[in-house]
This record gives C-alpha cells, sequence and structure tokens, in this order.
C-alpha cells in the first residue's frame, strides 16, 4: 500500500442496533482517528488515537503493510503518546483514572510488554516529553506541587536521569534538537503563566540561549516552541511570537542569535512546522473560526496556498514525499483525515457519522469590540426557539467551524446552539485573548449577554427557554452566569466546572496555580476581593435556574471538593438541581460515558422546560 493510499483503522461493524440508533448518538459511536504521528526516521511508521473498541486508545500502524494493533487498553482509555524517532518505541502515559498524574511507560513497535519508560522518576504530572533519534535519549518534564516544575534527562550512556532544569513557576519541554545537542524550554519563571519565555540549554543543564519578550521588565508577549530544524548541526528554531498583536512565526538560530521574522501577511494566528527537509514550513493560518494550510518556501519567501475545503484544520503534518495529511472537519461535516496526494489517509469500518447543520457567522458590537459568534439552527425551522448557549472552555480556546457532536445533538432535538467566542478566546488577537484578566469570568458574562440579546431581539431565541451550557472554563462561566445574571436564563448545565474558586485553587494541580494567579493577580490570599468576585460560590443564593452538574471525582483541573461546596449551598436552600459524578478525571474517554452524560443534559433540560423543544 501507498503512504497515501486510504487504509481502515481497527474498529467494530455495524450491528442490526444501529438502523434504530438516533442520529445524535451515531455521530458519538461513528468510530473516529486521529491524525496519525509519524517516526521521523522510519515514516512507515506510525502512532494514532482511536474510539474503536468505545474508549480511545492508542493504535500502531505500519503503513506498508497495512496492519494496525491496540497498543494501550485501559478501563478510562489512553490519548498520551509518542512515537520515538527510529520507529522502535510507542511511550504513554499513565495516570491513574483521569487524574493526569502518573509515569511515562514505553511497548515495542510491534507488541510486547510495557516497561517502565524512566526509571528513577517518580510520578508526576507531565510538562512536555522529547524523544531522541537513537530511540534512547529522552528529555522529559515534570510537575508536582512539591517541586514545581523540572526537566530529566536519560541518555544512552546514562543508567539514571539527570535533572538539568527546576523552577516553582510553570515550564516544559518545548523540544529537543535533531541531533540531540540542545534542549528548548518554554518557561515562566517571571510568573505570567499566559505569556512563556525560551531558554535552549544543553543536555548537562548549561544555557546557550535565552528568548524573553519583555517589556519595561515585566513579560507582556508570548513565546513557544514550534520545533527544531529537523537537520543534524542546525541550529535554528522555528518560534511562536505576539510581537504584531497575534501569533506568529519566526526562526531564530540559536546559536548566532540572529532572528528571521517571518511576515506573511495572514490576517489571523499563524503558526507553522518544518517539512522534513528542512527547506519549507507547513503553515497553519486560523481566522475567524477557520483554518487552512500553505507552503511556505524559506529560499524564495514564496507562501502557496495548499488546497483544503471551506471548515477547520485541526492538525497537519508534512510527510517526507512532499505530501501533506490533516484533519479536517465543519459543523456539517464529520472529521476525516485526507492528503494532499489524494483520497483519505484512515477510513474507520463501521458505521459513519450523519451530518449536522452549517454554522452561521454573527457578529455582534459588545463592550469591548466586535463578538463573533457561531450559530446552529434545525433545518427549516423559525424562531423563536429554545437555544443553547454552548461556552467554550480553555478559556485561551475559541470554538470554530468544526465538527462537534454535543451540539449536533441539541440540533437534533429541536434547539438552536450559539456559541461565543468572548473576550479570552484566542484567534482575534492577543489583546482580545488577554482581556479578561482581573476580572475573571465576569469579562466573558459581559460578551455572552450581549450575544443573548442579538438572540432575542433577531428572534431567533425564546427569551423563556435559554440554556447556559458548558465545560470546564465552559461549566464555570456556566455556574459564574447563572448567579450573576439570573433573570437570563433558564436552565443551567455545568460540566466538570470551577464552583468555588478559592477551593479550587488550593486543590487544583500546581501548573493551574499559577495560571489562577496570572488571571486574576495574585493567590487568594493577596487578593482575596478578586477571588470572591470571580467565584460563583459568591452568587450561589441568587441562582433562581435548575441547575445540572457533571463532574469527575478524579478531576486535578477542577477537582471535586469545591464542587460539593457548591452544591451543599444550593441543598441549604432547596433549590432545584441534580449532579452526576463519574469515575474519570477532566472528562472521559469512554464512548458509551460521553452518551449518557449528554442523555442526562438532554433531559434535564425538556423537564425544566415544560417538554423541550
Amino acid at each position: 500500500m501507498s503512504e497515501t493510499g486510504a487504509t481502515s483503522a481497527t474498529g467494530a461493524g455495524t450491528t442490526g442496533a444501529e438502523a434504530s440508533m438516533p442520529d445524535w448518538e451515531k455521530r458519538f459511536r461513528a468510530p473516529r482517528v486521529s491524525l496519525p504521528d509519524w517516526a521521523e526516521d522510519a515514516p512507515q511508521r506510525s502512532l494514532f488515537v482511536s474510539n474503536a473498541t468505545g474508549t480511545y486508545e492508542l493504535y500502531a500502524w505500519e503503513r506498508t503493510t497495512g496492519a494496525q494493533r491496540q497498543v494501550t487498553e485501559r478501563p478510562n482509555g489512553t490519548t498520551d503518546g509518542a512515537l520515538s524517532p527510529d520507529g522502535e518505541w510507542i511511550w504513554w502515559f499513565d495516570d491513574t483514572d483521569g487524574d493526569e498524574f502518573g509515569v511515562w511507560r514505553r511497548q515495542p513497535f510491534g507488541g510486547g510488554a510495557d516497561e517502565p519508560a524512566v526509571p528513577g522518576l517518580e510520578a508526576s504530572y507531565p510538562a512536555g516529553l522529547a524523544l531522541g533519534r537513537d530511540g534512547r535519549t529522552v528529555v522529559v518534564g515534570r510537575s508536582t506541587d512539591d517541586d514545581g516544575s523540572t526537566i530529566h534527562v536519560v541518555r544512552p550512556d546514562s543508567t539514571a536521569p539527570v535533572e538539568v532544569y527546576r523552577h516553582r513557576e510553570s515550564a516544559g519541554v518545548g523540544d529537543l534538537s535533531h541531533d540531540g545537542t540542545l534542549i528548548a524550554v518554554e518557561h515562566t519563571e517571571h510568573g505570567d503563566a499566559m505569556h512563556s519565555a525560551l531558554r535552549v540549554i544543553r543536555p548537562d543543564g548549561s544555557t546557550v540561549a535565552e528568548l524573553d519578550d519583555t517589556k519595561g521588565g515585566t513579560v507582556e508577549l508570548g513565546l513557544e516552541v514550534l520545533g527544531f530544524a529537523p537537520v543534524d548541526g542546525d541550529t535554528r528554531l522555528l518560534v511562536g511570537h505576539q510581537r504584531r498583536g497575534r501569533w506568529e512565526p519566526m526562526v531564530w538560530d540559536v546559536a548566532s542569535g540572529e532572528e528571521n521574522d517571518l511576515v506573511l501577511g495572514l490576517p489571523g494566528d499563524v503558526s507553522a512546522e518544518w517539512y522534513p527537509d528542512g527547506s519549507a514550513l507547513l503553515v497553519a493560518h486560523e481566522f475567524e473560526a477557520r483554518g487552512e494550510l500553505f507552503r511556505y518556501d524559506l529560499s524564495t519567501a514564496a507562501l502557496d496556498r495548499i488546497d483544503t475545503p471551506a471548515g477547520s484544520v485541526s492538525g497537519a503534518t508534512a510527510r517526507p514525499d512532499g505530501s501533506v495529511e490533516y484533519m479536517w472537519s465543519s459543523a456539517a461535516e464529520p472529521p476525516v483525515v485526507r492528503s494532499t496526494a489524494g483520497g483519505v489517509v484512515l477510513d474507520p469500518p463501521g458505521m459513519k457519522a450523519p451530518k449536522s447543520v452549517p454554522v452561521e457567522d454573527v457578529w455582534v458590537e459588545g463592550p469591548g469590540g466586535r463578538i463573533h459568534a457561531l450559530v446552529q439552527r434545525p433545518a427549516g425551522s423559525s424562531g423563536p426557539l429554545p437555544t443553547v448557549f454552548e461556552v467554550h472552555g480553555g478559556p485561551t480556546w475559541h470554538d470554530s467551524d468544526s465538527f462537534a457532536a454535543g451540539p449536533a445533538a441539541w440540533v437534533d432535538h429541536g434547539y438552536a446552539v450559539v456559541r461565543v467566542n468572548y473576550r479570552g478566546s484566542t484567534g482575534y488577537g492577543r489583546e482580545w485573548t488577554d482581556a479578561l484578566k482581573h476580572r475573571v469570568g465576569l469579562i466573558e458574562l459581559e460578551d455572552i449577554a450581549a450575544v443573548r440579546e442579538w438572540a432575542v431581539t433577531s428572534g431567533l431565541a425564546d427569551p423563556d427557554r435559554l440554556i447556559l451550557a458548558g465545560g470546564s472554563w465552559g461549566g464555570y462561566l456556566t455556574l459564574l452566569g447563572l448567579g450573576t445574571q439570573p433573570d437570563s436564563w433558564a436552565v443551567g448545565l455545568a460540566a466538570v466546572p470551577v464552583a468555588d474558586y478559592v477551593t479550587a485553587y488550593h486543590d487544583e494541580m500546581e501548573a493551574l496555580k499559577a495560571m489562577d494567579r496570572t488571571l486574576l493577580g495574585g493567590t487568594p490570599e493577596e487578593v482575596p476581593d478578586r477571588f470572591r468576585a470571580s467565584s460563583p460560590l459568591t452568587y450561589v443564593d441568587d441562582v433562581k435556574a435548575p441547575v445540572y452538574i457533571s463532574a469527575g471525582v478524579n478531576d486535578p483541573r477542577c477537582p471535586i471538593r469545591q464542587i460539593d461546596n457548591y452544591v451543599t449551598r444550593l441543598e441549604a436552600r432547596a433549590a432545584p438541581h441534580e449532579v452526576y459524578r463519574y469515575d474519570a478525571g477532566h472528562g472521559s474517554l469512554v464512548v458509551d460515558e460521553r452518551i449518557k452524560q449528554v442523555s442526562l443534559e438532554l433531559d434535564f433540560a425538556g423537564r425544566h422546560l415544560g417538554g423541550g423543544a
């Protein structure tokens, strides 16, 4: 089989139950695959994630024969994995029931027993991983509450990992150079967890170069590692920067200090990765909730668009033959891995996810500028409709014109769905993303309120049947919105939310504590008024709408104790609410569990809206 030919991913066949299954459930159950990773020195070997068994797990794929096999099998699933450059080893992160705290293990590509990948390193939260081309050199980033951030190196001639970096603030592994002599580190030693600085060190820990975009001694612009040039002895590092108010790439020679700023003339956020020979860049452009790809020739500065359909490209990689494989979808069309050489790269057998409806773009004037919202409504419907405001997480994330089974399920049940890229969202410039600092949560809700007003006055939404919903940061904004805008919402659905900000801060993983200090300007003890103003618990007694909360009991990001504190306050005044706790972390990788949670939300909304849509 050729490298670009379509092949099937391991999966279950269709059954008689499929015919009677509703479309919304098919979208969750339909076998899906991720964009395959491939081994740099053995490109015929790939690693991908699939839900073929009903749980998201890692799979190995030998492209020359088409053979695929399941690598991991755990009750709560596995998605964090890496393929060594020589293609000999598959690394995967082994945590406990989704708590994100664990150790790296590895397994031979062809199959065999798992073994500890880095003996001598205790369990931790992961903070980056870089595997050397010899299959044995490795750089491991770790984070713990006691140690902060540490980075360790294991070399072929070493019997134990060597610590080469340590700091209390957040840091992680960016990349390892092609010849294994340089390590790029992203760090926030300056205390701003939203904007990283870069340091390049040798495997002995000595510093080679620093890059730190500061202004007046305070870091205000972010930097990110995009990867070392894939050529031995090449000291060029591809870097993302925000010097013109949005993410753009540049090439930094860490040996000479020379910076080659790539002015591409694209209006949105731009990221990039190297083509395998180092002569060109694969450019990913995100603008107004859509994505596209380009090839940028470093010698001629020619920027050529790669033909992809309108919608979103959620990942792409350039192959050694010059072709590009990419994951594409739109709100109406399910995701698919395609190749510029033609055809589908991975085509799982079994049922296919039904299509949904396209999104409509809406721009609303808000208190901080124009707000972009994406709207889906049932085909042929006319308003006013029961409407779900599905709030994205992050907060540094954004909703896009991409396929999402959750919103599609609401549309199938007769609801309109509105998704708001509020201040704090990525993709609309640095100032938009950074605007939520200090008035955390309240800024975002001002934008959601402005779009809510549009939805009602435009005739789309029934003001008496408005649902505020979201997961993670979206769940947080849901609870905060129910308390600060109690007359605006008929129902609230909050998944894995922040509910009591002070308790959440004290119980969450260390990296998120650093983020909260950045967002709010300090700890709960240093800025108690800000934490109080931004905490849903402060306003819980003002909540009027029925509240549904789902929570993972092992969640390190939005821990269960702070949710229990919020629920106790609801119980004290007999406020209508339901709580669903499940045995996982910050969400579930089990398809049946995801379907159950959506079913519970649909049922709760229907009961409290007097029969639903």
